[in-house]
């Protein structure tokens, strides 16, 4: 396990070192979080109580969704396009005669990115939103607790569906169709253009239950304390229960990648 702790640090430390990158990348997200929060607030007054929300949550939703954009890699750029890379020109095939097991080792590479955008891109948004808006901040630290914890299970299923993403690169000629069809599809039902609450009728259920729910609008409601007792411990099944499943999956499909790479080298 340290060798993985060393790789989560040396992920941590890789996106530091890009401080143009993360400084433009606040700016982005402080600009765009302004535009959907006076958006929001223009379509909340005239429909008070819109998806369950009272104005100050819904304000505060958009500024966690600025926060978590990048930190679940929602719209993908984390370690995907690179391992894709690497399966396309072969290379994986020494990363998987390594004493070291390709699925952690992203993992743990994506586990410290994802540390490092939640605090170099994840607060300055949401402290400069609390300056104009009133949000809903919790006041019981257990609540910040349960929130963090989402988010780390949010991450767990961020990167279990990129990798398998990354991992449809051994089939297929370019993954990057793969890749752009499941970003979209996170950037919708995640929640991240609107809440998953507003969704009408059957699209709205499907898309409560679907893993990239686990990303935005779980931690979202964990936050605004819509999740709590019993309720709490089954918004944290659901998206440990995506996690295990989208990760066992992933482990099943590098095993059969494993194994075809072992017959055409030898």
């Amino acid at each position: 396990m340290r060798l993985y702790a060393v790789v989560a640090a040396g992920g941590f430390r890789r996106y530091a070192t890009y401080r143009t990158a993360t400084a433009a990348g606040v700016f982005t997200n402080t600009v765009f979080g302004f535009i959907v929060a006076y958006t929001y607030t223009a379509l909340w007054e005239q429909r008070p109580q819109l998806g369950g929300y009272d104005l100050s949550q819904a304000v505060t939703y958009v500024w966690l969704g600025q926060s978590l954009l990048m930190t679940c890699a929602m719209m993908g750029g984390g370690f995907e396009d690179e391992l894709m890379d690497r399966i396309r020109t072969g290379d994986v095939a020494i990363d998987l005669y390594r004493p070291a097991d390709l699925q952690l080792w992203w993992l743990a590479s994506d586990l410290g990115r994802a540390a490092f955008h939640l605090l170099g891109r994840g607060i300055v948004p949401m402290a400069l939103g609390g300056l104009v808006f009133d949000l809903t901040l919790p006041g019981n630290p257990l609540v910040w607790l349960a929130f963090l914890f989402s988010v780390f299970l949010g991450v767990l299923v961020s990167f279990a569906v990129r990798f398998l993403v990354a991992l449809s690169a051994f089939w297929l000629l370019d993954g990057a169709g793969v890749g752009q069809i499941t970003f979209l599809a996170g950037m919708f039902f995640s929640g991240m253009l609107l809440p998953l609450t507003l969704f009408p009728g059957l699209l709205g259920e499907v898309a409560r239950v679907l893993p990239w729910s686990s990303l935005l609008q779980v931690p979202a409601d964990v936050f605004l304390g819509r999740h709590t007792g019993w309720g709490l411990v089954g918004a944290f099944a659901f998206q440990a229960g995506w996690a295990l499943a989208l990760l066992a999956l992933g482990r099943l499909l590098q095993s059969v990648a494993t194994r075809r790479v072992v017959v055409q080298g030898g």
